[in-house]
């Protein structure tokens, strides 16, 4: 097994996790390297406690193909992808896992029984989140929602909001500075972006949206470069400083994401909120420090959940 490569921010999440009990996780149709991969190495730093979820026979055969070592591990047989995605909500429903974890299906059968009317679903709109270790960045970056909501309305950008705010709390963000991007800083009427961005903000205002603070429309460069937000006379005790980027549209978050990863050398764990439980989401191309850190944020999210059963029951 490859050795995780150093990632500050990531290492802080991951030591934070030692302070709880690892978090029961149902690995779903693990069926290839990457994802027995990173599960094994969070369960050897006592992130998580996995239960193998799939066919018997393919996952074994990985196993044995990446010469990793899975005896000891419970595996519950179940013949095929869309089986094992049913069998791992419902260990979630019986009380027997803490978490999901996607493993070789694609994301829509595994959301499929999830969001079913006998599944996971709680009164939040369900949205993903990246958790960016950028370098120069002191803090996690935290960008939503830049994988399942494709052009979200106003209604669902407050719950994207919150989810991301109940997140950044559960990471132990101590300040939560939420901006809501556009292309600009100035409320225009052409722009629909900028005008959600203000209701957003009067939402927060009105507490509608709670535990942040929020600001936007904002640019890029000065929700994020105090230099920048100077320069444009804005004041805010966001500007600049935001630690929670809202995007306008999951085109726009997904570009955004992948520009960090790939031309500022960021790495971007991802995790989904607004169900019952955190989903873990991991792609092939993620390194293992990533999977590792996405395997932990999901620890933190369930251990914050442990201590507020309102809030887990609500999907935050």
């Amino acid at each position: 097994m490859a050795e995780p490569e150093s990632r500050p921010r990531y290492d802080h999440l991951i030591a934070a996790c030692r302070a709880y009990p690892p978090t029961s996780v149902a690995v779903v149709h693990p069926c290839d390297e990457s994802s027995l991969e990173g599960m094994l190495e969070a369960r050897r730093l006592g992130i998580v406690e996995p239960v193998l979820v799939g066919p018997r026979a393919k996952i074994l055969a990985a196993a044995e193909k990446a010469g990793l070592d899975i005896a000891g591990l419970p595996i519950e047989d179940f013949p095929h992808s869309d089986a094992a995605a049913e069998a791992s909500v419902a260990l979630v429903r019986s009380g027997a896992c803490e978490a999901l974890m996607k493993g070789s299906l694609h994301t829509d059968e595994l959301l499929r029984p999830v969001v079913a009317k006998d599944g996971l679903r709680t009164g939040r709109r369900i949205s993903h989140c990246f958790i960016l270790d950028v370098p120069g960045h002191d803090v996690p970056l935290i960008i939503s929602d830049a994988a399942i909501n494709i052009a979200p309305t106003l209604a669902e950008k407050m719950h994207i909001t919150q989810n991301a705010i109940d997140l950044a709390h559960a990471l132990g963000l101590a300040e939560v500075r939420v901006a809501i991007l556009s292309a600009m800083e100035t409320v225009n009427p052409n722009v629909p972006s900028t005008l959600e961005a203000a209701a957003l903000c009067k939402m927060a205002d009105r507490g509608q949206i709670t535990g942040a603070l929020l600001d936007g429309p904002l640019a890029l460069d000065n929700a994020i470069n105090l230099a920048a937000a100077t320069t444009k006379r804005i004041v805010s005790p966001v500007a600049g400083r935001a630690n929670v980027l809202i995007v306008p549209d999951l085109e726009a978050g997904n570009m955004l994401a992948k520009s960090l990863t790939f031309l500022a050398g960021a790495t971007a764990a991802g995790i989904v909120l607004g169900a019952r439980v955190p989903i873990i989401l991991t792609s092939r191309a993620d390194s293992l420090k990533t999977r590792v850190a996405s395997c932990a944020v999901a620890a933190l999210v369930a251990a914050a959940r442990r201590g507020n059963p309102a809030a887990a029951a609500a999907g935050g």
